[in-house]
């Protein structure tokens, strides 16, 4: 063993590993939305889907021409009921038993529908259909099971963040008074019991827009920054999504809802906007949504639930050149009604690979200031000003730890050789240690990018050595000091 190599191995468990797990990876869909006169057959847009190895869509109704060109596809479907039908579908029992005929069973499971999203931010509904909301959904879950598809299928309805009293810090994520008795907790209890989840839309870009005087823009965007500390937990935030994730999380533990699961069935970001929509562009929505997907794909979770993987669906499939309101809300399509992309961004781990996002710009005004605090260690980070290390988490459970280590040593393409049994880094023999050197080797070897770090929350950046490492450091270092004084 020759002196230089033992001196590398030094260095390089003090240099030890990180980055997202595609073993327990997240799932990406996209929001098929169709208030345009402009967009191509149902048949093409599946054709569209399965090109680009989209293999989940969700719909805000449940179009004939659409639901029978998903026959087939393999193509996992959300359906919606309107809320113009919440009214009579709650009142009623036997409409609702007649939609679900009508809309499910004459489709299913050729198309395969697995979720009905009954409503769409009912709560911010200027018809006030909120009452109606829950009654709607026991009647659509009593049809499935009717039929005996309420295991298939689940049931559940879209809240927009305004349900949210309070969204800062996520710690301190709360429901509005006014909604919880009559309507969050009902709702809760019911995907509780039920076996569902709760659909929540989330826009980062929506708070960017209205707080570009503290919020960063890389912050909003996932891209490189220092992060903001949520001073109720402590737990450090690099990315504004993260943090409204966490918040409805927080909200529904404030209601010992903890146990619930959740899904992003909404965000995106809009390649165009009008005058003051300040940070709507081409390259923000391709940053955005691209380093979203990579940050999905890669899996793991938020900070104040890091093993829990992310589904998120992306707004939207198309431009849609006939909604109302400001410019912004017709170009959050990722293609053009010809089928074209409006930017370049992956849909599936082998797109990732060969995807790269655009640099940091770090000219402008547009970055506020942002907090400082303690790291947490279930989250990535990076410092932009010194070196960086990729660490294991030791707090994450040995079995997720040694996926991780399989994946980084093997597809990931991280270089294990002084890990192994006899090599210069061998011991400590622990999956703590070896994970660790792969982790950082993954990690450097992709130039420390933002997300090459995480490994579904197996692993964290430092800019030291954390003090839970030292002992499994020194212990390192002085198997090495003795190889080393064996050889002088």
């Amino acid at each position: 063993m020759d002196r230089l190599t033992i001196f590398l191995c030094f260095i390089s468990i003090f240099i030890l590993a990180g980055k997202k797990n595609v073993l327990d990876a997240g799932q990406i869909g996209v929001n098929y939305g169709r208030v345009a006169n402009n967009l191509p057959s149902a048949v093409k847009v599946v054709q569209l889907l399965k090109s680009q190895g989209i293999e989940r869509v969700k719909l805000y109704d449940t179009d004939p021409s659409v639901l029978k060109a998903l026959a087939g596809s393999n193509i996992e479907v959300t359906v919606a009921l309107p809320n113009e039908l919440l009214y009579s579908v709650s009142k009623t029992k036997s409409l609702a038993f007649k939609w679900v005929q009508k809309n499910i069973l004459s489709y299913y499971p050729s198309t395969q529908i697995h979720a009905i999203a009954v409503g769409n931010e009912v709560f911010a509904d200027p018809n006030n259909t909120t009452n109606f909301l829950v009654p709607a959904m026991q009647n659509i879950h009593s049809a499935l099971f009717k039929y005996n598809l309420h295991s298939a299928i689940k049931v559940s309805s879209p809240i927009a963040l305004s349900a949210l009293q309070s969204s800062y810090p996520s710690s301190a994520g709360s429901f509005k008074p006014v909604l919880i008795e009559p309507v969050i907790k009902p709702m809760l209890g019911f995907l509780r019991q039920t076996g569902s989840y709760l659909m929540v839309n989330a826009y980062p870009f929506f708070a960017y827009e209205g707080n570009t005087d503290v919020i960063s823009l890389d912050y909003a965007l996932f891209r490189e920054n220092p992060g903001v500390v949520d001073s109720g937990n402590g737990l450090r935030y690099f990315a504004l999504f993260d943090a409204q994730v966490d918040a409805v999380f927080a909200a529904m533990s404030a209601l010992k809802f903890e146990d619930l699961k959740m899904v992003v069935t909404e965000t995106g970001w809009p390649s165009k906007g009008d005058g003051i929509e300040r940070g709507a562009s081409e390259e923000n929505a391709a940053a955005y949504n691209g380093n979203l997907v990579r940050r999905v794909i890669n899996g793991g979770g938020t900070p104040l639930r890091p093993n829990e993987n992310l589904e998120v669906y992306l707004f939207a499939l198309f431009n849609e050149n006939k909604k109302p309101g400001p410019t912004s809300e017709r170009n959050y399509g990722l293609f053009y009604p010809n089928e074209e992309k409006v930017y370049e961004i992956p849909f599936t781990p082998a797109q990732l690979k060969k995807w790269k996002s655009k640099p940091v710009n770090r000219g402008g005004s547009e970055k506020g200031p942002v907090n400082k605090g303690p790291v947490n260690k279930g989250a990535s980070t990076r410092n932009m000003s010194g070196g960086t290390w990729c660490v294991a988490n030791e707090k994450i459970r040995k079995e997720k730890l040694q996926a991780a280590l399989d994946f980084a040593c093997g597809e990931g393409g991280a270089d294990c050789r002084q890990i192994q049994p006899g090599s210069t880094c061998y011991d400590p023999n622990t999956v703590e240690a070896h994970a660790s050197f792969a982790f950082n080797s993954y990690y450097q070897r992709n130039g420390r990018a933002m997300g090459s770090c995480y490994f579904g929350g197996a692993a964290f950046v430092v800019t030291q050595l954390p003090s839970a490492y030292s002992n499994l450091y020194y212990i390192s270092f002085m198997n090495m000091l003795i190889k080393l004084l064996a050889i002088l």
